[in-house]
């Protein structure tokens, strides 16, 4: 039997780690997958910065297992933890995050951006496709700046064509890796499914990075509200030189958040300027700098629910298939543990044991969906209660915060729901980790050129 040939779509951090994990499932060489990632963004900007991710729980044994985690902790932003600030800048809560990784606040002990551990998934492929190479397997080949237009199956095979090259190719199965707005997911399900598969929170979002002010930035998380459901988290990044910029408005009613997702980054800058502009704090410099910055994204904040996750010879990993949102704070444990599970799920069809892949996606399903279905339930009220329509309701919300902040009841809180409804930053703690018999890499501590 041949090699089966694997499309994955996204190098992200679900794409690579799956890679990774298909690699070291204790598969014969002669037997191991041809495996494929294409990025839609040229590998120069695959990478670039993001915004601030958590590492926590059942994510951190993994990274152990893919023998990243000393380099992955080198990396991090050294968030000290997150204050709640007025317009005059005054702090009114401020948790200190636990660096021990015993207690989970709001702050990880593992905070990274996004870029960062992308490019470190991605070159940790590298390293382990290098050393499949040299036991006779086939390496991992990677296509940057391209995407899929067209996806059609025949019930054995997937064919694909590549929008800018042109190439048809076929493979075996394609893995939709590609985040919040797959096209993998278009392709397959339909632009009509969208409206059902896309659960949106009725929050819109600019992220983005701002050169640091040493004057005012420094390592803590600061989280400015503003009346009318606005907001701006401000997070430093892991030189000391740029500050991550998460500037979202909770609105249902202008369309116009809806309609420039598809207008363009000028549009969309114009209409959070429109927003923000008479918001006072930091917001005239954090304006200027969206107006300058070169990485800004703009999209709005769901979740993706779907029925069922695969379809024929396609499957989807990660946001693709169960975006929780990056309220709920469980989108990298999603991504790592999908592709876990995911490539355990494949094994026995890879080592052609079974001829149809359908079995190993259902046992995929039933092992993630309870995860996903406790880390889509997002904490009571939000992301409305958090976000406040007046100034009196900013007001309270910053006095709450005071009081539970001072009395430490807020780690109590987060203790709860963590443990028993799986809501808040404790909850990857509770995710479940099977043993598939994947060999462990050792630690890579070799420091990785960030872009």
């Amino acid at each position: 039997m041949a090699p089966v040939r694997i499309l994955i779509v996204g190098c992200g951090i679900a794409g690579p780690a799956l890679a990774s994990f298909l690699l070291l499932s204790g598969i014969p060489a002669s037997q191991k997958p041809h495996i494929t990632i294409l990025e839609r963004s040229e590998e120069v900007r695959a990478h670039l910065r993001g915004q601030n991710i958590d590492i926590r729980g059942a994510g951190v044994t993994l990274i152990r297992k893919l023998g990243i985690e000393t380099l992955i902790r080198s990396s991090t932003t050294e968030e000290e933890g997150v204050q709640l600030v007025d317009k005059n800048n005054r702090v009114w809560s401020s948790n200190k995050a636990d660096k021990t990784g015993k207690m989970q606040t709001p702050t990880s002990d593992i905070e990274i951006l996004r870029g960062r551990l992308a490019e470190i998934c991605w070159k940790n492929s590298q390293r382990i496709s290098a050393e499949t190479e040299k036991d006779g397997a086939k390496g991992i080949e990677y296509i940057f700046g391209d995407y899929l237009d067209e996806l059609v199956q025949d019930g054995s095979t997937v064919h694909v064509h590549l929008a800018k090259s042109g190439q048809n190719r076929t493979y075996d199965l394609v893995v939709g890796a590609d985040g919040l707005q797959s096209q993998t997911r278009k392709l397959v399900w339909g632009i009509a499914n969208e409206e059902e598969s896309l659960k949106r929170l009725g929050m819109y979002a600019g992220f983005f990075s701002i050169p640091c002010d040493p004057s005012t930035d420094d390592k803590w998380r600061r989280w400015f509200h503003a009346p009318g459901r606005r907001g701006i988290m401000l997070r430093p990044d892991d030189q000391g030189v740029r500050t991550t910029i998460f500037m979202y408005v909770v609105n249902e009613r202008d369309p116009r958040f809806v309609e420039v997702a598809a207008g363009g980054a000028h549009a969309q800058k114009a209409l959070l300027e429109e927003y923000f502009q008479d918001a006072g704090w930091e917001c005239s410099r954090i304006i200027q700098g969206m107006k300058e910055t070169d990485d800004f994204y703009y999209d709005m904040v769901a979740q993706v629910k779907m029925d069922k996750w695969s379809k024929g010879r396609v499957v989807l990993l990660g946001d693709a298939g169960y975006c929780a949102s990056p309220i709920s704070g469980m989108g990298t444990t999603l991504a790592l543990t999908g592709a876990y599970n995911l490539a355990g799920a494949l094994k026995e069809f890879i080592q052609g044991r079974v001829m149809d892949p359908s079995a190993a996606f259902a046992k995929y399903e039933e092992k993630m969906r309870p995860t996903v279905e406790q880390a889509q339930k997002l904490a009571p009220g939000q992301p409305r209660l958090i976000n406040p329509e007046t100034a009196w309701g900013v007001w309270m919300l910053h006095a709450i915060f005071s009081i539970l902040s001072w009395t430490k009841i807020l780690f109590v809180v987060i203790g709860i729901l963590g443990r028993f409804v799986s809501i808040g930053p404790t909850a990857a703690n509770h995710v479940p980790i099977d043993d598939y018999g994947f060999k462990e890499m050792p630690d890579w501590k070799d420091d990785v050129e960030s872009n």
